[in-house]
């Protein structure tokens, strides 16, 4: 049996404000946004090249905006990933290199915090 990760919460106080950031600054696809009531909004957004999509939105989810601290992506470049998120006015850290990989750290508007990894060849 398959088991794959397709859609992970992300809590925001603000979705027109979130879908702005993760697609005109952070370069996600807006796959899906739909009102089915004032109490009822779901956004989906994919990272480019992932299998893998966030959504957020009005009614979806009892966690705290700014809670979801734990999502990491892997990309093939921390200096081009970071040179990318600075170009388009988000707040990211300098690369981080460990001997598991070489890290960015960057925040959205409600301070969910996201990590991007470079893998390092395996020696």
């Amino acid at each position: 049996m398959n088991w794959k990760i397709e859609l992970i919460f992300v809590p925001v106080t603000d979705v027109d404000r979130a879908k702005a950031f993760y697609v005109d600054q952070v370069g996600f696809n807006a796959d899906f946004d739909q009102t089915v009531s004032d109490e009822l909004r779901f956004v989906q957004l994919t990272p480019p090249g992932s299998a893998c999509s966030i959504a957020f939105g009005r009614g979806l989810s009892d966690m705290e905006p700014g809670s979801q601290r734990g999502i990491q992506v892997v990309i093939p470049n921390a200096e081009e990933a970071r040179a990318h998120l600075v170009a388009n006015g988000v707040d990211a850290s300098d690369v981080d290199p460990q001997p598991w990989g070489r890290f960015v750290t960057f925040s959205d508007p409600d301070g969910n915090r996201w990590t991007l990894q470079e893998l390092v060849p395996q020696s």
